[in-house]
């Protein structure tokens, strides 16, 4: 018979489904083109399964049970791509990002097939699933500590860190019970690993409640087209602050600098950051300080790609020039915004 903590525990655990799967058909039914809502539902449905294997319900060494186990293990790389993807409004996921959470989940297969054994491969897979927690914790806490200056939603930029902060915690501590010798914590391995699930439930709920709450433009919000950085705008644009700046990105060129960031573009132009945040978001449609500069340069690569009188002239050249600090970041932008390479963009333009 349960007790009283059991049975609020199992209640809290069948809301915290309820809602995480609210969320996800929400997320299927509005948003279900946009890369970062298909990762929340696959990370909703992992902590689902990590919330059903941690509540003794579920008989781990049966197939059911096998399933939850590998979903649950998925948690923590999950939760790493959709905050990648989320935060830096992302629109695919790299080949190299999926193997490691693919990797993570065989690890998990192989945790859960050896058991308690005292095997080098057990010993060798409860670590690595371990390590692999805590990397893809750390990893999510680096990706929201590196863009939070170039995040332009303002409800988004204020919750990432201690949205991800209380995540991350918990997922820290989950790595930690998960491989707890049994041995030096006799009797009490499950017990423990409950009472951090219940907690985690606060962190569920949390995290549900604060996704919830936000508005729909600021979950996942359509990705605004490139600015021409060159052309004034066909028609003039009502707030003050909007024109100013594009005179500015057209007249002065500053997207050329690649160490750009809005405070410093913020005092050229004489006004408070905040103001531009808002402007760059809420009158031209960025989420991304970074996507904001990039069709600037983006648009003066295409259009030296363009011209025959630069086609001896090196891609990287090119790119470093516009303002790109790498050639990685550019290829990456540039195929992600015309489907093709630089290279096979410079051929059909200059055919």
């Amino acid at each position: 018979m349960m007790t009283a903590f059991e049975q609020i525990d199992q209640m809290a655990r069948g809301g915290s489904i309820a809602i995480l799967a609210l969320w996800s058909w929400i997320l299927v039914r509005d948003h279900w083109q946009d890369v970062p809502a298909r990762l929340a539902v696959a990370m909703n449905a992992a902590i689902c399964s990590y919330l059903i294997v941690t509540s003794g319900l579920c008989d781990e060494r049966s197939i059911i049970g096998l399933l939850f186990s590998l979903g649950a293990g998925a948690t923590p790389g999950l939760f790493w791509l959709f905050g990648k993807a989320w935060f830096n409004d992302e629109k695919q996921v790299t080949a190299i990002s999926a193997g490691l959470v693919l990797l993570s989940v065989l690890n998990t297969l192989v945790v859960q097939l050896t058991g308690l054994s005292d095997g080098n491969v057990a010993l060798a897979s409860r670590v690595l699933f371990r390590l692999f927690m805590l990397a893809f914790a750390a990893a999510a806490l680096w990706e929201v500590w590196r863009s939070r200056e170039g995040d332009l939603v303002e409800r988004r930029r204020r919750i990432r860190p201690l949205l991800v902060g209380v995540i991350a915690v918990y997922v820290i501590l989950i790595a930690i019970v998960e491989v707890a010798d049994p041995k030096a914590l006799p009797g009490g391995t499950l017990e423990l690993k409950r009472v951090v699930a219940s907690g985690a439930l606060l962190a569920v709920l949390g995290f549900c409640a604060v996704m919830l709450r936000m508005r729909q433009a600021d979950l996942f919000g359509a990705a605004a087209a490139p600015v021409a950085p060159v052309k004034p705008a066909a028609e003039p644009i009502a707030d003050p602050l909007s024109e100013k700046l594009l005179r500015h990105m057209a007249a002065e060129m500053p997207h050329r600098d690649e160490t750009l960031s809005i405070a410093k573009l913020a005092a050229m132009l004489g006004e408070q950051e905040y103001r531009l945040r808002r402007t760059i978001n809420g009158q031209l449609g960025h989420r991304n300080f970074a996507a904001f500069l990039n069709g600037y340069r983006l648009a003066e690569v295409k259009a030296a790609l363009a011209d025959p009188a630069q086609k001896d002239v090196p891609i990287i050249t090119i790119a470093l020039d516009a303002g790109f600090g790498s050639l990685g970041p550019f290829n990456r932008a540039f195929r992600e915004a015309e489907g093709m390479t630089p290279s096979e963009f410079r051929a059909r333009s200059t055919g």
